[in-house]
């Protein structure tokens, strides 16, 4: 059987939900409606690396853009994906179709139209106040911090990629409309 040399970049969570910040999981393992159909219709996947989980490991808190969008989270995204957007060079050099990204909205990091801003900061002790915290928790336009890493790096290389992302809030609206646009 012939390869199919149409490829995909994937956020790592999509593959592997264990990646997640403990307690906002929405699926299992891997997000099955959109990842069976992207094997059946031939696709190899390119599991991106999660930089919250190579930065500050299981144990971290759920955090917003702006306490990654630092100098230091900037570069060690960059650093990370330099080896991916490589790959993607050398499989089109070789004839393969890299079709495009698929990010997941709301993240912080793997966003691609939407992402989370919010006045979280400082130490949890008893001048503390969740309410207050969650109260400026805010959705925005725009990419997280690796998404954006990762467009400057392939514009960089003169690579030229559509970006997807699947809201897991209504993820089935996302994932037909994607199947669809790749189909």
């Amino acid at each position: 059987m012939p390869r199919s040399k149409r490829l995909l970049l994937i956020s790592h969570c999509l593959l592997n939900a264990n990646s997640k910040v403990e307690g906002i999981e929405p699926y299992e393992g891997a997000f099955k409606p959109l990842i069976l159909p992207l094997i059946e219709a031939g696709f190899g996947l390119i599991q991106l690396p999660c930089p919250e989980l190579r930065h500050s490991g299981m144990g971290r808190w759920g955090q917003v853009k702006s306490q990654y969008n630092t100098p230091f989270f900037r570069n060690h995204c960059k650093a990370l994906l330099e080896p991916f957007v490589l790959e993607v060079l050398e499989y089109q050099r070789c004839g393969y179709k890299v079709c495009g990204c698929i990010g997941v909205d709301g993240s912080p990091t793997c966003g691609v139209r939407r992402t989370y801003e919010g006045d979280w900061k400082g130490e949890i002790d008893g001048s503390f106040c969740l309410e207050s915290c969650m109260d400026s928790l805010h959705d925005v336009n725009g990419a997280g911090v690796m998404i954006e890493s990762l467009q400057e790096l392939l514009e960089y290389h003169g690579i030229s990629l559509p970006f997807w992302a699947i809201n897991e809030k209504s993820p089935h609206q996302d994932v037909a409309q994607l199947l669809k646009e790749l189909s």
